[in-house]
């Protein structure tokens, strides 16, 4: 019987990897433009962790996770998300007690759900995801939304569309959850069994419920922007004025509420419109979260934040036909005959890669034609080639791919002769 990857599981293959390498060097520059730092957390948590800081009422808690209980006893999880983990390392290296504020996180890291895999949803994803905490000014809500956009747009995609909402503060929210307990109620019998148990556990969640989301009800569900006081709407303009001054189109979506229980004030959805992306088009989700931390047991400290999958990142770019500029190929390839000339190409091959070159060789003890030819589908720059003649001279013979030159070069000088050649490459764009 031949063993597997299970269900909703993928291995990334050379070919494939190269693009996430480039993606997640492209992502990790720009977070160090907007002074993120990273941060790495566990794997895997206590299932307490998940259960207060997503939600009892979320279908992660419910029905996704994957959870089991250890040797010593205790219930442990596979982080479904990242920003609980990111919460509770804060507060227990109490990173809140730094002078320098608000503390500014990113991290890149696979996630676990159990669902039904399908394209761009797998149950075990990549996820990379930035945390701003220790800041209540809407600026900091701006910054995270550019930086999200900038993510998509610095690799190249178009068709983006930024959707925003309020989900307001406490009071705001008590008044909404009134309101649409009693517009549903008529209606409760006529919705999906997880709705008819959300309507009064968190009614906010019916509006994001996948199977009820045709029912006519939900076309006239109050907004919440309808009961916003007047400290969350002035909040809400404000995150909207400063993205007008950086230029960052987006709409206002009354609906948009996010799946997670901590969020309030913005949250925001960044989708796509590309033709032939698929019928789910949200690629990135986030928001506002104060009082999070408190709830993992921390100081008063309000957050926001946004997660992405880097596979659905993937697909966009494939969707739009984004060529990733990922340099797969490899500088040089030695190419040796006989055995003490392929003595002294290993040692040549091992003080090439000390001094940074990219180079590799044969280890089949295949004839020169099928060497070069092994050169020719690693697309090499250079070949060395070194057999008993030139061993004889101290030389080799160093041939340029492209033009078809060959010069011979004395071994003591071929490090410092290919580390010239291959920077007049980089500066002739090659």
């Amino acid at each position: 019987m031949t063993v597997q990857a299970p269900r909703g599981t993928q291995d990334l293959l050379p070919g494939t990897t190269e693009k996430w390498q480039f993606v997640e060097r492209k992502i990790t520059d720009l977070c160090r433009r907007f002074n993120y730092q990273e941060i790495r957390t566990p794997i895997f948590e206590h299932t307490e962790l998940f259960q207060r800081g997503v939600g009892d009422t979320t279908d992660i808690v419910q029905r996704e996770m994957y959870t089991f209980t250890d040797r010593g006893d205790r219930s442990i999880t596979l982080r479904p998300e990242g920003t609980a983990s990111v919460v509770r390392a804060f507060v227990q290296n109490k990173l809140y007690g730094s002078p320098t504020q608000p503390t500014k996180l990113y991290y890149f890291g696979p996630m676990f759900r159990y669902e039904r895999p399908q394209q761009g949803r797998m149950r075990q994803f990549v996820q990379f995801g930035v945390e701003a905490l220790g800041s209540k000014d809407p600026a900091i809500d701006a910054e995270i939304m550019s930086l999200a956009m900038s993510v998509y747009q610095e690799l190249g995609l178009k068709s983006l569309k930024l959707v925003i909402n309020s989900l307001g503060d406490t009071e705001s929210r008590n008044n909404h959850r009134e309101a649409l307990i009693n517009h549903f109620e008529p209606h409760k019998e006529e919705l999906c069994a997880d709705c008819q148990v959300r309507l009064t556990k968190n009614p906010l969640r019916v509006l994001d419920c996948k199977k009820d989301r045709e029912h006519p009800a939900m076309a006239t569900a109050p907004s919440i922007l309808e009961y916003l006081n007047e400290e969350s709407g002035e909040y809400f303009q404000k995150v909207q004025n400063y993205l007008d001054h950086m230029g960052i189109p987006y709409e206002v979506d009354k609906n948009l509420v996010r799946g997670l229980d901590y969020y309030n004030h913005t949250a925001f959805e960044i989708m796509s419109d590309a033709d032939g992306f698929g019928a789910i088009t949200t690629l990135c989700g986030g928001g506002r979260y104060n009082g999070l931390v408190e709830d993992l047991g921390g100081p008063e400290t309000p957050g926001i934040g946004f997660a992405l999958s880097v596979e659905r990142l993937l697909m966009a770019l494939d969707a739009e036909a984004v060529a990733l500029n990922e340099n797969s190929g490899v500088d040089c390839y030695f190419v040796s005959l006989g055995d003490k000339a392929q003595e002294e190409a290993v040692r040549l091959t091992y003080e090439l890669r000390k001094a940074g070159i990219q180079i590799d060789k044969d280890y089949q003890e295949r004839k020169l034609k099928a060497q070069f030819k092994t050169a020719d589908r690693l697309h090499v720059k250079y070949v060395i080639v070194l057999g008993e003649n030139e061993l004889e001279n101290n030389q080799v013979s160093v041939k340029d791919m492209e033009s078809g030159e060959q010069q011979e070069v004395a071994l003591c000088e071929l490090v410092t002769y290919l580390i010239k050649a291959l920077q007049g490459d980089k500066q002739d764009g090659k």
